[in-house]
């Protein structure tokens, strides 16, 4: 293919080669070198692919495929890539595709040794990939992130002791045993919620559905409708408050017995039944497990009231965070709307089989208040000082909740940054994974800052003691950036 395209530039169009020509100091890169030899061994995303054990992943996931039925899967490494990239670059499954084939970076991290211009697979693959790893192996992926920076940060010390000359003496810090929790709510892609918008919505379901079938309804009510709807477009004026009611008690009565006629008339097998079932609940003011039903395709969300100023109610499920003093976040569930205080042994045990070692002291705010102590671990809430406290007890708590106040900015980065603010997976599935996936997409942006400071210190240290003449771009790669 390539000898083709040089000889129609060659012989074919011989004219248009005076329209480039190259500078005499650059010299035409090879059509066949791979891709590690091609990009930037200073690149983050480089780095980090060197950093993370694919293996890991490898051995965990080739159980849940079938090795001598159907199509031959995608591999493991391009499939867990692609979720990592995508959340740790706030896109959808359709844009993380398409910048597959335009990024020779995302290409590297997901494992291909050449670049290739075709999609590395339908979008709706990564829909079955997260349903077939579950809950457990997005745990995974959340543990190797926490592994990477763990590691780091291990090696940033080693070096800091080298250079201040310290021998590992001395009273060791209380910091790697310390962690901070906080929850949030991670909202659910819905509107919001009004009687009238699930009404609409169940009536043109219902039309949908008998046109679909074959269906000719006794009455489609399409004329009342229409004036129903322009009457409660006048919602929130003070002289129209009865005519609207009116309006919203018709349209519920309409609602229910295009339901009701079409469960009637479908057989049971049929699969719009269930949805059916779930708008007449709705219609009837049922409750679902103890709570409203505030949206048709995602009856499982919950209006949760945080208090906040600018936004009364949000929609959707609490999460809670874990976050160490350096900034590493080692854990994140996915609750219902439960006191918070309800929730610390649950998370603290996510943390621990997360994070492997001891935590001692476990910082939140007020919302935690009722539990003391978890197991081993003390939970510390800011609170009047003890009259019987010194002055370095004073201190220390007083810098405690100090930092615990980091895990504000940690969570809005998440939100913003990592898909945590709107949550885009279905079901009490997509809750529980979308959390954690959001938290491993931070903490391998975390890593990626940290191997920059580290190449930046490297360079030094190297430059100071003058060993950079003698080390070549291939050994500077494998001894320094595979090592950390």
């Amino acid at each position: 293919m390539y000898v083709n395209r040089i000889l129609y530039f060659c012989v074919v169009k011989p004219c248009k080669l005076d329209m480039y020509k190259p500078s005499t100091n650059s010299r035409q890169a090879s059509l066949f070198w791979d891709l590690e030899t091609m990009l930037d061994f200073k690149h983050p995303l480089f780095k980090l692919a060197n950093m993370v054990d694919w293996s890991l992943f490898e051995k965990s996931f080739a159980p849940l495929f079938c090795a001598d039925n159907g199509r031959p899967p995608k591999p493991i490494r391009l499939m867990t890539g692609l979720l990592m990239l995508k959340h740790l670059r706030n896109v959808s499954d359709e844009q993380v595709v398409v910048q597959f084939t335009e990024n020779a970076y995302y290409q590297y991290f997901c494992g291909l040794e050449a670049f290739s211009i075709s999609a590395p697979c339908a979008s709706s693959e990564l829909v079955h990939f997260r349903h077939r790893i579950g809950e457990k192996g997005v745990e995974l992926i959340l543990k190797e992130s926490i592994r990477i920076n763990l590691a780091l940060e291990d090696r940033k010390k080693e070096e800091e002791d080298r250079k201040n000359r310290k021998n590992g003496r001395g009273r060791k810090s209380d910091k790697d045993q310390t962690a901070f929790i906080d929850s949030t709510v991670q909202e659910k892609n819905v509107t919001f919620p009004t009687d009238s918008k699930l009404l609409n919505k169940i009536i043109n379901y219902c039309h949908k559905v008998a046109k679909a079938e074959g269906i000719k309804v006794r009455q489609s009510y399409a004329r009342e409708i229409k004036g129903l709807k322009l009457a409660q477009r006048f919602r929130g004026k003070s002289h129209s408050k009865k005519k609207v009611a009116k309006a919203d008690r018709r349209m519920r009565t309409i609602a229910g017995r295009l339901v009701r006629e079409l469960l009637r008339v479908l057989p049971s097998e049929s699969k719009y039944r269930e949805h059916l079932e779930l708008c007449l609940s709705f219609v009837n003011g049922e409750l679902l497990d103890g709570h409203k039903i505030y949206s048709l395709h995602e009856p499982d969300v919950l209006c949760i009231c945080k208090g906040k100023e600018h936004k009364k109610y949000e929609f959707g499920n609490k999460v809670s965070i874990v976050r160490l003093w350096n900034g590493i976040i080692i854990g994140a569930m996915a609750f219902r709307n439960e006191y918070d205080g309800h929730t610390i042994d649950r998370a603290k045990e996510q943390a621990l089989r997360l994070y492997g070692r001891t935590i001692r002291i476990l910082a939140g705010d007020r919302g935690y208040r009722g539990q003391k102590m978890s197991g081993d671990t003390k939970i510390m809430i800011p609170d009047v000082p003890k009259a019987s406290d010194s002055a370095y007890m004073k201190a220390r708590k007083h810098k405690l909740f100090r930092k615990r106040a980091g895990i504000e900015p940690v969570i809005g980065h998440c939100k913003s940054d990592h898909r945590l603010g709107r949550n885009f997976y279905k079901g009490l599935f997509g809750d529980s994974i979308n959390v954690m996936l959001a938290a491993a997409a931070y903490n391998l942006k975390r890593a990626m800052r940290l191997f920059l400071c580290l190449f930046k210190w490297v360079i030094r240290r190297l430059m100071t003691e003058g060993q950079w003449s003698v080390i070549t771009y291939n050994a500077f790669t494998c001894a320094h950036v595979r090592s950390f």
